[in-house]
């Protein structure tokens, strides 16, 4: 590939980070942090946004996946323009473009709104968030770019835990759309700190972009995802099955063109190099289990346990706290141990987040005990998210930053989104197999009607909905509901535990250990 040797370079320097590090570093964290805040404000607020439009849970589950299908759908083609036609001007644009998606989702007149105004949300972190990542890539080096991303991948993970912090302490006080403008003041300093302080062009490519191949990953992320986000919905199968259709030959499709054109969007031969597809993968099971549980945990907690939304937000505060201060420490572990020890302790520390929240979360669960599950899930995610970063941007040339931090997002986003549409999906149908058996069991079943069971089996929100309209069984439908809940929430945790359970295998049989992975890194400095 061609770099743009017109490009100007002033701002970069010869040692192995650019010049005023420190504000640069802390600007892109900032842009990064306006994505992140907006992934995760919504989980908050789902309740309150169900009772509002009436939703179904998989109304809510879209609302909760539209920001990150968005993000996943585009990444890699924003990246690769990024890539071409200059990185700032991405930053710029995608933060910009942040500030109309909120002010439409905080007003959004109905549910199929707000969702566009996520998707919309998402696209524009699409153009930013990449960005952040290959900027780094491309103006860090050596054991200052290790660092770099450490500090980045834990305050951005924090600031994802923190979003359901900020959000629960607006809606004490103002209607649920509030939460989606909490990012305006932060997207102004973010703009300007970019456009101050980040260098304009840093090794940027002059070979077309593949905008066909771009069409075609929309097509392919966005089709698998609401395939998995509609299934469980009741008379949506079809539409289901049309999607997995339309995902599965646009990705057959999608590998067939990267294999054939001449400047592939998605370079497979770096893609399949040992090291990235395994920290792909990796951080793809670990960063969307991550987002499921929040998005599940944020209903249980204002569902089941009855918690306002500034207690539920303030259970996630302790996991942002050991993001951040295990972040130093995951960057020593890879330097010392390599990436494949420090992947696994992220697992195993995910694992025992899901362990907690599998068989200690109940209808009397502490805040205590609340809050450990979420810590040991923010402790793995810190150990984990630096190791699968690295690999990525290691395994492929500078000039490929663009693809390995699109990559590097997709763990978040795509994985985002599919693990919450299969969680949501459990939880969905958990919920409905566990309020149909109640209905059938109580003496009451043969004077209810179909209609009044489809609503009571929608949403928790549309249950509660149903008991003030029946005062006289208030009490028993929301019992009711708040079993049905915990039953789909087993089913979504334990899912979780199994794809960690996958990672751990991954990881330990695929990825390669100390010294052969520094051999490999070394080999493909000198071959690029």
């Amino acid at each position: 590939m061609i770099l743009d040797q017109n490009a100007p370079m002033t701002d970069v320097t010869a040692t192995n980070h650019p010049a005023r590090a420190g504000l640069v570093l802390g600007s892109l964290i900032l842009v990064a942090t306006v994505a992140n805040l907006n992934l995760s404000v919504a989980n908050v607020a789902l309740p309150d946004i169900g009772r509002h439009f009436d939703a179904s849970q998989t109304g809510l589950n879209l609302v909760a996946v539209a920001y990150s299908l968005g993000l996943a759908a585009s990444v890699l083609w924003l990246g690769a323009v990024g890539d071409r036609h200059g990185r700032k001007m991405m930053l710029l644009v995608g933060t910009g473009l942040a500030v109309p998606a909120s002010i439409l989702a905080a007003w959004a007149p109905s549910l199929e709104v707000l969702i566009g105004a996520r998707i919309l949300g998402g696209l524009a972190a699409g153009m930013a968030f990449p960005t952040t990542l290959s900027l780094i890539a491309a103006l860090w080096s050596g054991p200052a770019r290790t660092k770099a991303i450490a500090l980045w991948s834990a305050l951005g993970g924090a600031m994802a835990a923190i979003g359901p912090l900020a959000a629960g302490a607006v809606l004490m006080y103002f209607w649920w759309g509030s939460v989606f403008l909490i990012t305006l003041p932060l997207a102004a300093v973010a703009f300007l700190g970019a456009w101050k302080f980040v260098p304009s062009h840093v090794h940027e490519s002059t070979e077309p972009v593949d905008n066909l191949g771009g069409i075609l990953s929309v097509v392919m992320v966005g089709a698998v995802v609401l395939a998995i986000s509609f299934a469980p919905e009741p008379g949506m199968m079809t539409r289901a099955l049309i999607f997995a259709i339309v995902g599965a030959a646009a990705i057959g499709t999608f590998v067939l063109r990267q294999r054939r054109v001449e400047v592939p969007l998605y370079d497979l031969q770096y893609a399949s190099r040992r090291p990235f597809w395994v920290a792909a993968i990796a951080g793809i099971l670990v960063f969307g289990s991550l987002m499921g549980a929040m998005f599940i945990g944020q209903q249980y907690l204002q569902n089941v346990l009855g918690y306002s939304t500034w207690t539920a937000g303030l259970s996630v505060l302790p996991a942002a706290v050991v993001m951040v201060l295990l972040a130093p420490h995951s960057a020593r572990l890879i330097e010392k141990y390599g990436s494949r020890v420090t992947l696994m302790l992220g697992y195993v520390a995910c694992m025992l987040g899901f362990g907690v929240m599998l068989f200690l979360w109940n209808e009397r669960s502490s805040f205590a005990m609340v809050s450990l599950g979420y810590v040991f899930l923010g402790a793995g995610v810190a150990l984990a998210g630096t190791p699968a970063s690295r690999a990525l941007t290691s395994a492929v040339p500078v000039r490929k930053a663009g693809m390995a931090s699109a990559t590097a997002d997709l763990q978040r986003d795509l994985g985002g989104a599919i693990m919450q549409s299969i969680f949501g999906a459990l939880l969905t149908a958990g919920y409905v197999k566990s309020f149909d058996s109640q209905i059938e069991s109580t003496p009451q079943t043969a004077t209810v009607s179909d209609q009044v069971v489809g609503q009571l089996t929608r949403s928790f929100s549309s249950a509660e909905n149903v008991a003030s309209t029946y005062p006289q069984y208030a009490s028993q439908i929301t019992n009711a509901a708040r079993e049905s809940f915990l039953d789909g929430q087993h089913w979504a945790f334990a899912a979780g535990a199994f794809a960690m359970a996958l990672g751990m295998a991954l990881v330990w049989f695929a990825y390669p250990k100390k010294d052969q992975e520094v051999s490999m890194f070394a080999e493909y400095q000198s071959t690029d």
